[in-house]
């Protein structure tokens, strides 16, 4: 699978983990940064994620920051993204299973490095039941549309 990943500073080291571990297991990982522990702002790392997999350049997203929650808010900005934090695997499992996110955001601060691969590994692996979750589904998307 080609998954397009991002990291602020503070996610930087937890980024690089998942990107290797992905890498050898033979994903295609396009690494949209940071390249360091230098401070930064994470919406300039959620951009290039969130645009790859709303161009379909990449089929999932994965950003990680201090708490995930400002990488959700930042590519969540951006049409055709869905993304979500993921802290348990039920949520996980959710959010694809229910409201077919393409993103996933972590947060350093929570997860160790093998509590975040086990919720990556469950975020490529779950697919999106459709049904009456579709109908939600598109009722989200026009509202990216609804104000213009």
């Amino acid at each position: 699978m080609k998954i397009a990943i991002g990291a602020d500073h503070a996610g930087f080291a937890l980024k690089e983990k998942l990107r290797e571990k992905l890498a050898a297991e033979g994903h295609e990982v396009v690494d949209c940064g940071t390249s360091s522990l230098e401070s930064c702002d994470y919406p300039d790392f959620a951009k290039p994620v969130a645009h790859q997999v709303a161009a379909g350049l990449a089929e999932r997203g994965l950003l990680v920051c201090f708490t995930g929650i400002g990488m959700a808010i930042a590519a969540n900005k951006v049409d055709g993204v869905r993304a979500a934090p993921g802290v348990s695997e039920d949520e996980v499992r959710l959010t694809r299973e229910h409201n077919n996110s393409n993103v996933l955001t972590l947060g350093a601060k929570y997860l160790d490095e093998q509590q975040a691969l086990d919720l990556v590994h469950l975020f490529l692996a779950t697919g999106f039941m459709g049904g009456r979750h579709a109908r939600r589904v598109e009722k989200i998307m026009r509202l990216e549309h609804a104000d213009q």
